[in-house]
């Protein structure tokens, strides 16, 4: 068997030189974490020693046919070196106060759930062979509704219904060009995004007025999570662990960012555990051969596309009652589509897609505390806000050509 047979040879689902390149992208990040805190390495010793590691695996990799998973090594080993160096000249104060572990990894959470909400609903509706463009309306639509139901029921759970059925609502009619009138789907989508825009800000001016959201509408609870604080805290050199590092990360997190991990499971014990989720599959894979075999491909559709703008709805009563806890016109900030992007990234796969969700809450949470390294004043604070928007280009450049769509989707399907 030749060297370069033995290099292509599997890795599970790699091939050894992706796997080269995977172990370089690591090897990258732990440079540019020993420089952060709690390690705090100010020389450039181990931190260059990983980096020089990452980029021999980076150069290995590609050499030997790693494709974009070695060039992806090689820039992350060469942004942690840059890091790394940033973080040599940055204050131990300054690293501190935007690398405190538990505050970024809590925000995290709370960024990525309007997108997990959105990014779960996508999937239902792609994975049956409908683009969904009109997330980022549907989240909208879902983000007044909730907040103006809560104020006028003084009640968020009836606020999250309300907004749940809007999304719907709006959904219906993207499923009904879509399927039905079998009209483009990237096109109905738009239309869709500008529909929510204009209903929403119309109601939103004709409810309230120039006097703005109303201050005291419900917010969401949290649940109590005492018992977490009671866990031992564990110390592994200057790493710190246990009940007082989890109650800092999930002490505040409210009832609907719990939600948003139910729906993630839920959504792959119905895709992928059940005889529904199979057939939404098959109509996506195979609208004629599930059609022939007794399935009603519009039904499916239809229920799928509904689906997807009920839970896209909930992404938007999160911001707007979960969140902010007020709703101004286009509150959802183009979220919506970080939701496409994440399920492109995912690979059209729940876990997948909340991970890339996760990346992209990351992203901003960072974005937020990194202002701290300059003077108030600058301007340079405002571009770190469009940190996650540059990720989501990133991230799907990175996986174009690699990520595998549903066979069927954006095909309209005529019955014979």
């Amino acid at each position: 068997m030749s060297v370069l047979a033995v290099a292509a040879r599997p890795v599970g689902r790699l091939t050894t030189p992706q796997a080269i390149g995977v172990l370089g992208i690591v090897l990258g990040l732990v440079s540019v974490w020993l420089t952060l805190p709690p390690i705090h390495a100010r020389g450039l010793g181990w931190p260059a020693v990983f980096a020089i590691l990452a980029l021999a695996a980076a150069i290995t990799s590609i050499t030997r046919g790693g494709g974009r998973v070695g060039w992806g090594a090689a820039a992350t080993a060469i942004l942690g070196v840059s890091l790394g160096i940033a973080a040599q000249q940055s204050g131990i104060e300054n690293l501190d106060l935007v690398f405190a572990w538990s505050v970024l990894l809590g925000a995290t959470l709370r960024y990525a759930t309007p997108l997990a909400f959105a990014a779960m609903g996508g999937l239902f509706s792609e994975r049956s062979g409908v683009v969904n463009i009109g997330l980022e309306g549907m989240m909208l639509m879902g983000a007044f509704f909730g907040f103006y139901a809560t104020d006028r029921f003084d009640n968020w759970v009836l606020g999250v219904l309300v907004a749940m059925l809007a999304g719907a609502a709006l959904a219906v009619v993207h499923a009904f060009f879509c399927i039905h009138l079998r009209a483009d789907q990237i096109v109905v989508g738009t239309g869709i995004n500008f529909l929510a825009l204009g209903i929403t800000g119309y109601a939103f001016v004709d409810l309230y007025g120039e006097q703005g959201s109303p201050t005291d509408v419900p917010t969401v609870g949290s649940p109590s999570l005492d018992f977490v604080g009671r866990i031992p805290d564990v110390s592994i050199g200057p790493v710190e662990f246990g009940g007082t590092f989890l109650q800092a990360v999930f002490g505040d997190l409210n009832w609907m960012i719990w939600m948003s991990f139910v729906v993630l499971i839920l959504t792959y014990v119905v895709l992928f555990r059940t005889s529904l989720g199979l057939r939404i599959r098959a109509v996506g894979e195979h609208p004629r051969a599930a059609d022939t075999v007794g399935i009603s491909v519009y039904g499916i559709r239809y229920g799928a596309v509904i689906t997807s703008g009920a839970l896209a709805a909930l992404g938007g009563a999160y911001l707007s009652v979960g969140d902010v806890n007020l709703f101004d016109q286009n509150l959802t900030g183009g979220r919506g589509f970080i939701a496409i992007a994440a399920i492109i990234f995912g690979n059209w796969r729940p876990f997948g897609a909340y991970a890339a969700c996760l990346l992209f809450g990351f992203s901003s949470a960072l974005g937020d505390r990194l202002p701290a390294y300059f003077a108030q004043g600058s301007a340079t604070p405002l571009l770190f806000n469009t940190l996650p928007y540059v990720l989501t280009l990133i991230a799907v450049a990175g996986v174009i050509g690699r990520s595998i769509p549903p066979a069927s989707i954006g095909r309209p399907y005529a019955k014979q």
